[in-house]
């Protein structure tokens, strides 16, 4: 039977049987016991399933991404250690030295610098274009050795809303699947996969934590992409593994072969797992999500119609405003509301939004987004620091660009905040 968003939240992930916690247990062990060798070696050997260390696979995790994969409508998922590591490992599963890869350039700039710097130090080149482009200018980034689209649902900073059946149109049609981050938006306010993505992933971090407790990530499987249908540009699912004597991942796990090659193959290798402690954190935060996003949304819309009447401030990039940009696309992908985070400027420049920022009191400066209490940022100082001027430009990061999340506070006190520090 097919639940809705709101119990899944609550119930997905752990059913216990008889006798057994109604709570999801935190499985605080590295490794479980077996009665044979034959038993242990069928694990190894993927014959069976089961666990027996946690680098692989651990109940908690694996309960906690049974219940993102409900929520998203994905057939598997896999935590990871951070948002950057679920990032890479969705990318890396289907590329190796000498692949290229097409992004949307308005993204997190710690995914800019990982792709384009970290992993083209491992050979992986990638092209950056502009999302509102036309199709076929897009698609003129593409090349023969092209394994996938990247985007952001909703980019941070600059909150670019994405048009995902374009995007999902243009990967197709090169034979490649679309990988999106679904940090801000959530599967609350948009499932990636029923608009024609392949891959989700998530810096659960974020709002599905909601209370930056614990740093994680989390990548889902749609079970969609046939990767069969062009074999030849991933022989990593489509060809023999010689590190489990030859299994061939579409053979033997179907729909569930991207995610599984992830898990036992670079969670294996690479070990950026996410703590059972912190899937235990991050399950209580997904218990609220369905009552979290409503209200950060809220009182999003609320500050960003203040901050847009307001004399002082320079412009205002938030996609409920019926001016915005980008209102239409977020009508058609986000009906029920987008994200709390909003961006803008002040008339002053970068000297005064940075001046405004220091004069906050209820908002805090920290290096984080999407939680439950408001905070604040100037990106261009601080996540984006290292990228240069003209890759602020074009990962859509002004100079005098602030990023506010709004929080889950009373809203009236949230704007009283940014009152007095704009009259300061």
């Amino acid at each position: 039977m097919e639940r809705n968003l709101e119990t899944i939240c609550i119930q997905g992930g752990w059913q216990p049987k008889k006798g057994e916690p109604r709570i999801l247990p935190i499985y605080q062990s590295t490794t479980f016991k077996y009665d044979t060798s034959d038993e242990m070696g069928r694990l190894f050997d993927l014959e069976d399933t089961g666990y027996f260390y946690t680098r692989l696979q651990n109940p908690t995790n694996d309960a906690v991404a049974a219940k993102i994969a409900e929520l998203e409508g994905g057939v598997g998922a896999m935590l990871t250690s951070s948002g950057q590591a679920a990032n890479f490992y969705a990318i890396f599963n289907i590329c190796s030295a000498g692949d290229h890869v097409v992004s949307s350039a308005p993204i997190y700039g710690g995914t800019f610098n990982l792709f384009a710097v970290t992993m083209k130090k491992l050979g992986i080149d990638f092209t950056f274009i502009d999302p509102d482009a036309s199709v076929e200018e897009i698609s003129s980034a593409f090349r023969p050795n092209t394994k996938a689209l990247f985007a952001e649902t909703i980019s941070n900073p600059s909150l670019v809303v994405l048009d995902i059946e374009k995007f999902a149109d243009i990967a197709h049609s090169h034979g490649v699947p679309l990988i999106i981050d679904n940090t801000f938006a959530t599967p609350i306010n948009c499932r990636p996969f029923e608009w024609g993505a392949d891959i989700v992933t998530h810096s659960t971090t974020k709002y599905m934590d909601g209370h930056a407790m614990s740093v994680g990530g989390c990548i889902v499987d749609s079970g969609n992409f046939d990767w069969n249908k062009n074999a030849e540009k991933f022989p990593g699912l489509t060809e023999p593994d010689d590190s489990y004597h030859g299994i061939i991942y579409t053979e033997k796990f179907g729909k569930l072969a991207y995610i599984t090659k992830a898990t036992v193959q670079l969670m294996r290798d690479l070990g950026s797992i996410q703590s059972p402690q912190n899937a235990f954190l991050l399950n209580v935060g997904l218990e609220t999500l369905h009552l979290r996003m409503p209200r950060h949304c809220e009182n999003a819309q609320k500050v960003a119609e203040y901050l847009a009447s307001n004399d002082k401030v320079a412009w205002v990039n938030y996609c409920g405003l019926k001016d915005n940009k980008y209102y239409d696309l977020a009508q058609k992908y986000l009906p029920n509301g987008s994200c709390g985070v909003i961006s803008f400027g002040l008339k002053g420049g970068r000297e005064e939004s940075i001046e405004f920022m220091d004069n906050l009191k209820l908002a805090a400066i920290v290096t984080h987004v999407a939680d439950a209490r408001t905070s604040v940022l100037h990106p261009a100082s601080h996540t984006h620091r290292q990228l240069t001027e003209e890759q602020l430009i074009e990962a859509g990061v002004q100079p005098d660009l602030i990023r506010f999340s709004v929080g889950i506070e009373n809203a009236d006190d949230i704007i009283a905040d940014i009152e007095q520090a704009l009259n300061r």
